[in-house]
Order: structure tokens, then sequence, then C-alpha cells
């Protein structure tokens, strides 16, 4: 009865905190015209938990709270390295935000770390809907003959981009499904590969229909939002949709997919090689400082001129 009361006032917050940020955003009122992109994700977020809890009685916030932690340092960690590759590729560049570094950078960490969490409880909240049937597990056992040729794929995925990004950068958004999932099969954590080999495949497009519906949410609060990011792609930039090129929309099913890959990535690094806890205190202490390097960086070559005052 407590976590029933409890998530019902969780969905409760959020709503208020969504509407208290849509009311300052519409009204130009600080913070949330600014930062009306966090406001509305870590609302959502709330939301969407309680949904889930009233329907099967177990969610995120509620019985994994836990978890939470993990995915939003996650989120944040990979992210930052498509903010790396970014650096290379200058697809985006984000424009608005607020002088004061402490401020500016507490933004980027809030912002960062929404993006795992806020798909998979669109995937979670989804799969409650009944939507894209049930699956028919086949049993089959999975080879190995595809992993050194998966391995070779992603390098070269990650390489076109680097190597040529004028051209090869849409390969970014696939190059770490296949070059991670072949460590997460060996290291016997969750493979995608594994998963569909079996017939499991009801997941896989719940994570792409989640990861559609999150770009279109990622897109609109971000263009509405005084703090956001602009694309400066080399082409395909006609027929926007909020700020991204209609054609850009395609590389959000891929981006879940990589999300979901680059967690369990993590997450078996984690309980198979970082299980000690001074283990993993080094291990935390090694992803903040990459986001130290990394918030220097996107300050000094992605954040535009002119920043907000």
């Amino acid at each position: 009865m407590k976590r029933v009361i409890l998530s019902r006032l969780t969905g409760i917050t959020g709503a208020g905190l969504f509407l208290t940020a849509l009311a300052g955003l519409i009204r130009g009122l600080e913070p949330f015209a600014t930062w009306f992109y966090s406001f509305a994700w870590w609302s959502y977020i709330m939301m969407a938990d309680a949904l889930i809890f009233q329907y099967q009685g177990s969610s995120l916030l509620m019985n994994r709270f836990r978890e939470l932690p993990r995915l939003a340092v996650s989120s944040i960690t990979c992210w930052l390295i498509f903010e790396a590759a970014n650096l290379i590729l200058g697809n985006w560049h984000y424009r608005g935000l607020p002088e004061p570094v402490p401020l500016r950078w507490l933004g980027y960490l809030l912002g960062f770390a929404t993006v795992f969490p806020g798909l998979f409880q669109t995937k979670e909240l989804l799969g409650l809907t009944g939507l894209l049937g049930q699956d028919r597990t086949t049993g089959k056992q999975t080879g190995t003959s595809w992993l050194a040729p998966c391995a070779i794929l992603g390098v070269i995925l990650l390489m076109l981009p680097l190597q040529w990004p004028r051209y090869g950068f849409p390969f970014i958004w696939l190059a770490f499904i296949f070059l991670l999932e072949p460590f997460c099969f060996i290291g016997g954590g969750r493979s995608l590969w594994d998963d569909w080999a079996k017939g499991q495949r009801r997941d896989i497009y719940l994570w792409m229909s989640a990861g559609m519906l999150c770009g279109f949410f990622w897109e609109c609060w971000n263009y509405w939002a005084k703090a956001k990011w602009i694309y400066t792609l080399p082409f395909f930039n006609r027929g926007r949709i909020f700020e991204m090129p209609i054609l850009g929309y395609l590389g959000f099913a891929p981006f879940a997919l990589e999300c979901v890959v680059m967690y369990n990535f993590i997450r078996m690094l984690e309980e198979q090689y970082l299980s000690t806890a001074a283990a993993g205190r080094r291990w935390l202490f090694g992803q903040m400082i990459f986001w130290l390097l990394m918030f220097l960086a996107i300050d000094h070559w992605t954040v535009l001129a002119g920043v907000a005052g």
C-alpha cells in the first residue's frame, strides 16, 4: 500500500513539474525556459513510472530504484562517447547555454543522464500495451561464427565516420551495436543477437519503437528550450521537424538498440570484472574524469559563441 501511494505521488509530482515547467517556458521564466528539456524528461520519467507501477505492480522507481543511478551514470558516459565523436563530426552544436560553468555543467549532467532512463521507461511502458504480440521462442542455440565478422563490421562502421566525417557520419549510430555485441555474448552479458537467434524478438522491436517515440520527445522538448542543440549536418538538411531533418528520425530506432547494447556491455563489465567495492569506485572515478574532460571539450568546441548571460 505504501508503494501504491508513493507511486501515485510520484506521478502527480511529475505531472505538476511538467505543467510548471511548461508554464515557465511559455512565460519565459527561469530556470524553466532555459532547462525545459531536462525538466520535461525527468517529469516524463516520473509519470511513466507511475503508469508502469499501476499496471504491473513493479517499476524502476518503486522496486528497482538502485538501477536508476546505474542507468543515469551509464547514460552520461555513453552519451559523452557520442559527444567525443561529434568533436570530429561536427553534426550538432549547443546554443543558449548559461555562462556560469557550474550551472552549465549541471545542465549537462541532468540532460545527459535522462537518455537511458527515458528510453528504458518508454520501452517498459510500450511493453504493457501488448504491442507487437508475443515471442515465439525457438530454443535455438546461438553459434559463435558471427562474433568475428560482427566485431570487424563494428570497427569499420566506427572508423568510417571518424576518417570520412562528411559522408560517413550516419554510421556512428550503428557502430557500437556491432562492435560491442560480441563482447556482451562472450562475457556472459545480455545479448540482443542471442535473443534474436532464440526467437525472443519482441523486446528488440519494442526498443526500436521506444527509440522512435523518444526521438520525437527529444527533438520536441529540445526545440522549445532556450538551452538547446542545433544540427549542422553536411547534407540531409531539408524538411525539418523541429531541429531534426526528416531523414534523421530514421536513426532513432538503431540508436535505441545501440544504447541497449552499450548498457548491456557496461553491466557485463561491472558484474564480471568490477564487482568489488574498490573496483567499482575506481570505475566510477574513471568515468567522472572522462566527464570532466568531455565537458571541457564541449565548452570549447561544441558550444556556439554567445552563450546566454
